[in-house]
């Protein structure tokens, strides 16, 4: 079988793209839209203005570009097919001597260039737009918390100022709490002058105070400099934890790199890294993902599509996306319960659906 393109391949690739694109700009916009009139309760908090939030939403296009993408891949190829479908033109081209297989190809072709630079921008644009908007977003609700991607998060009440290189919202026992790990702690004096310096392995916020672990305190006087070592000790400040927390950036939002970072550190220090686990190898199996979705739905195009309108390939698009997370969801819920390995988790529905598909196509070669 001759695998470079003629105008065949080109022709159904165009068409598959163009439904593609179409439904993804509906999704995303729907998504817009709905992310818009949350934004709308925030907007009053601080120097937060409807300005602020249509930036904020511009900023995260490419992160919500990448999560429609799937969804929009199978529903655009259903309907694109489904076109082709109706209007025989499918008939035709497997006259002129186009198997089944090769039409196939030609739609993983055509979508397989979306998803590369899908990828790409889950990589890139993305996060990057992400960590953007977040710093938008907590710079103009309160004035005293910034966040830079290279320096982690500041933050800053009365004459002290603080600096941790990174942080996590935990949860145990029905508990829920900030943890701020490698704190800085910068006071200065009335005169402007370096006070002190406090250095602690971790910060954590608890019933209305912070706690602070393994502290070191350098105290700089006007002829002598003391230093002072305690293994915790009270904080007494009033600076929002919620308010830090929403300028950490979340794992979701971190690049595959930065996952794997986070897991390997997790795992030398004992931490839980099932979350951090379970992002790093969604983003390795995305590409299957979209490819599974797209070849599973290829059978209904040389039959059930050839009769019926746009409702029924929308339907049967979204029954499709909706039917494969949900699965997947399941099986990685069930990996996350039982300590199982989410390569597992997340390579079983794919494989399951490519096996249906197959199935199908010799079904309907018979």
């Amino acid at each position: 079988m001759r695998l470079r393109p003629n105008l065949h391949d080109l022709y159904v690739g165009r068409v598959v793209l163009a439904t593609v694109l179409l439904t993804w700009a509906v999704l995303v916009g729907l998504d817009l839209v709905m992310a818009l009139s949350n934004e709308v309760s925030d907007i009053g908090k601080g120097n937060y203005t409807f300005g602020h939030a249509v930036a904020w939403l511009a900023y995260t296009v490419p992160r919500r570009a990448y999560t429609m993408f799937p969804t929009a891949a199978v529903i655009g190829s259903l309907m694109g097919l489904g076109q082709l479908a109706a209007s025989s033109e499918l008939t035709a081209l497997r006259a002129l001597g186009l198997s089944r297989r090769r039409l196939s190809i030609s739609v993983a072709a055509a979508l397989g260039i979306l998803t590369a630079l899908m990828v790409f921008s889950g990589e890139t644009l993305g996060p990057w737009g992400q960590r953007q908007a977040d710093v938008l977003k907590n710079s103009a609700r309160s004035g005293d918390v910034a966040v830079d991607r290279f320096s982690g998060l500041w933050a800053r009440e009365g004459n002290t100022f603080m600096y941790a290189q990174s942080g996590e919202e935990r949860k145990e026992d029905g508990r829920n709490w900030l943890q701020l790990r490698d704190v800085r702690l910068y006071e200065l004096a009335p005169d402007g002058r370096l006070a002190s310096i406090a250095h602690a392995a971790t910060a954590e916020h608890l019933e209305g105070h912070w706690l602070l672990k393994n502290v070191r305190r350098t105290t700089f006087h006007a002829r002598s400099v003391t230093q002072q070592q305690v293994l915790g000790e009270r904080w007494e400040s009033k600076l929002d934890a919620a308010v830090l927390s929403s300028g950490l950036t979340k794992a979701r939002n971190l690049p595959t790199r930065e996952l794997g970072q986070n897991i390997d550190y997790r795992k030398r220090n004992g931490l839980d890294a099932r979350e951090y686990e379970d992002l790093y190898w969604s983003r390795w199996f995305y590409p299957l993902n979209v490819l599974a979705l797209c070849l599973a739905a290829i059978p209904f195009a040389f039959g059930s599509l050839r009769s019926g309108g746009m409702g029924k390939r929308l339907f049967l698009g979204i029954i499709f996306a909706v039917s494969f997370w949900a699965l997947q969801l399941q099986f990685v819920r069930l990996a996350s319960a039982f300590h199982m390995d989410f390569r597992l988790a997340y390579a079983m529905p794919p494989i399951l659906l490519l096996a249906v598909s197959a199935w199908m196509f010799r079904r309907r070669s018979a």
